[in-house]
């Protein structure tokens, strides 16, 4: 990666200073030991730097002053005060601008909106969220998202914002974090939480519970209910809207648990899949960084392959997500409660769709459930076979790059590993290889996992979990073919 010259105090000087010293070869010596020790140095956290030189380039072209040299150290949390910076100085935070944006703006900020939750759990609400201000012509208002403390990666001793709280432009780019429309695209851009405090103090703000609107709904097909949202936000004439929780309401989100795991999402899947708010999204330069940085760990190290190969791993690789542990009380919740799967697993053109067994609950829909839900040893074995005997066959393109998404650790995981090994994959890594360069990557580790199963060729995934269904959007928008998204 070039480092750019201007970035690093003192660079600027370093023509000066060498003519300086070049009257002697011992002087030429030292300027050059000096570069290189530099480099080593600078190649340490050059990663980092990268991703903030990005936010600093893409606020309007003009560059800030250059910052310092960021001190690696992966044992405390990041503080995130140069990104909450830059969300402070995007563009559009200016009463000045024109209508639809500055004083006189139209705004939608989505306090409903789900917290304290896994981070799928919150982005798929993000993602649905920004798309229905975007229809109604608003800005949608961009906010922290705030962890639950128990998938954090630090403790409580470490952090002192507690519960932790990470800028949501950390964990992905696009209009939903305050990047750009398309060129003729008028519709106001994103803003931060901070900045509708300003444009919108509380007394000019409209608030809609999600109750007043949700009643008239009901389970109705998710498009419907979309479009009463989109005809309510529209035609309000306040400049300032803020969606509320309901006390009455046990999931007060607009686009709540009830439509997420339910078929009536899929009447939304066209337009959403095909908005600028999903073809715009992206992978955000800090966890990009965290991915570049593991590349290596995914480089075919077997043989030949009899079939054609290509050089880049992910056109490799089959990620597979393995979800274990705690998920066995998760499973034999589904299937007490007959749950079909969650958000986009459930679309009807993907392959290894589930149909909820009939008759009473008892033992063997338990048994059914987790088949699928927590797959054994031999279940993943076999739906690895399969997996890669029907890409081969309808692409005929090698797999041999195996990456498991998994929480899973000890005798089990070395188990699969080596019947993997036996099965011909000559490339195995987990989540628990990955390695970071930043307390920033190791944060956002679950979107590192995600955006690499995201560009794998094929993608095994768990129809009940948030993470695979946030995986098979990316992997859709982007432009890849159903059959190469599978579940257990």
């Amino acid at each position: 990666m070039v480092v750019d010259k201007w970035f690093y105090p003192g660079v600027a000087t370093a023509n000066a200073s060498y003519r300086f010293l070049a009257s002697g070869r011992r002087a030429v010596t030292l300027v050059i030991t000096l570069i290189l020790v530099g480099a080593v140095l600078l190649t340490r956290t050059q990663t980092v730097v990268s991703g903030k030189r990005y936010y600093d380039l893409v606020v309007n072209g003009v560059l800030a002053s250059p910052p310092a040299v960021p001190v690696i150290n992966t044992d405390y949390p990041p503080n995130y005060d140069w990104l909450r910076q830059w969300e402070h100085d995007l563009p559009q935070h200016n009463f000045s601008l024109p209508a639809p944006e500055g004083k006189t703006g139209r705004y939608v900020k989505f306090s409903s909106q789900t917290q304290m939750l896994g981070w799928n759990n919150v982005l798929g609400v993000v993602l649905m969220d920004a798309h229905l201000a975007h229809e109604s012509g608003r800005a949608y208002v961009f906010q922290d998202y705030i962890w639950e403390p128990a998938h954090y990666p630090w403790t409580k001793k470490d952090e002192y914002d507690w519960p932790p709280k990470t800028p949501l432009s950390a964990l992905l780019a696009g209009p939903a974090a305050g990047g750009l429309w398309e060129p003729d695209d008028d519709t106001p851009r994103s803003i931060s939480s901070e900045w509708f405090d300003v444009v919108c103090p509380r007394s000019e703000r409209r608030f809609i519970p999600t109750s007043e609107v949700k009643q008239h709904v009901g389970w109705s097909e998710g498009d419907v209910m979309f479009d009463t949202w989109v005809s309510v936000l529209r035609e309000a004439p306040e400049s300032c809207i803020e969606v509320t929780t309901s006390p009455e309401d046990s999931f007060p989100q607009v686009f709540d648990l009830w439509l997420w795991g339910n078929t009536r999402l899929l009447s939304m899947w066209e337009r959403f899949s095909s908005s600028p708010t999903s073809r715009l999204l992206a992978t955000s330069p800090i966890v990009k960084s965290g991915v570049d940085k593991n590349e290596y760990l995914f480089l075919p190290k077997g043989p030949r392959p009899p079939h054609p190969a290509s050089h880049n791993p992910y056109e490799r690789m089959l990620a597979m997500h393995l979800r274990r542990g705690d998920y066995e009380g998760a499973c034999k919740h589904f299937s007490l409660y007959s749950s079909t799967f969650y958000g986009w697993n459930q679309l009807e053109f993907l392959p290894d769709r589930f149909a909820v067994p009939p008759g009473e609950y008892g033992p063997e829909r338990d048994a059914v459930y987790m088949g699928r839900c927590l797959p054994t040893f031999e279940d993943v074995i076999k739906k690895v076979r399969l997996a890669r005997t029907e890409y081969l066959q309808g692409t005929g393109k090698t797999l041999d790059v195996m990456y498991l998404l998994t929480n899973e650790k000890g005798t089990w995981l070395d188990q699969l590993r080596e019947a993997l090994r036996v099965e011909g994959w000559s490339t195995i890594r987990t989540s628990r290889d990955l390695t970071w360069d930043s307390a920033e990557q190791k944060e956002l580790s679950m979107a590192v996992d995600m955006d690499i199963a995201r560009q794998a060729a094929v993608f095994v995934g768990n129809g009940w979990s948030s993470f695979s269904s946030n995986i098979v959007h990316r992997r859709l928008v982007d432009g890849k073919k159903p059959m190469s998204t599978r579940f257990f």
